[in-house]
């Protein structure tokens, strides 16, 4: 059960150049395969001139779903060195993109897997990391009168509120950790006497 996970604040650049190839590097944060494909074929339409555009992402806060490609380079030359300076960084929701420009020489297998690997690395040290909490939404709907033991409760857990909405009852939407959420259902529970109507994922 994953609480927290690391990933970019802010995008990086980086450029490098081996034996007249240029290597242009950007790593960024995404939250869905879509939203990494979609980066990609920006990258593309922009710079559609270069020779290769070779890409890696992770996505998830667990991390289990993730991508590479080599786009036209020898197999395994490009993509999964990406893939492996994301995962050295312990990083998720990331996506790597590495556009080469062709400069006439050959660099062969192992010069390409350290020039994707290095131009990666160097994209994701210019990035910023950030670690993020996942809080799965928990919806507490209470009497007025039971304002104070709920606020205590809060106070005993790791939460974020999401949404208020004040009514003939109190409804409110928490952020909890996921591994806190059967303690804070639990605790909630027992301390409004089971009077308190709890949701999960609401």
């Amino acid at each position: 059960m994953v609480d927290t996970y690391r990933t970019l604040a802010a995008p990086g650049h980086a450029e490098l150049k081996r034996n007249g190839s240029r290597f242009l590097a950007q790593a960024r944060s995404v939250d869905t395969a879509e939203a990494a494909q979609s980066h990609i074929d920006a990258v593309r339409a922009e710079r559609h001139q270069a020779t290769h555009h070779c890409t890696a992402y992770r996505i998830h806060p667990s991390g289990d779903v993730f991508r590479y490609n080599d786009d036209g380079e020898p197999t395994g030359t490009a993509g999964p060195p990406i893939l492996q300076q994301i995962d050295g960084r312990d990083l998720t929701n990331t996506l790597v993109v590495v556009t080469r420009y062709y400069g006439g020489t050959n660099l062969g297998t192992g010069g390409l897997v350290r020039a994707y690997g290095d131009a990666a690395a160097a994209a994701l040290d210019a990035a910023s990391i950030t670690e993020t909490v996942v809080r799965t939404p928990v919806a507490v709907t209470f009497n007025y009168n039971d304002t104070t033991a709920a606020e205590q409760v809060l106070r005993q857990f790791d939460t974020a509120r999401l949404d208020d909405a004040y009514t003939d009852v109190t409804r409110w939407v928490v952020g909890i950790r996921p591994s806190q959420v059967d303690a804070f259902v639990e605790t909630m529970t027992n301390a409004l006497g089971g009077r308190a109507t709890i949701e999960r994922d609401p």
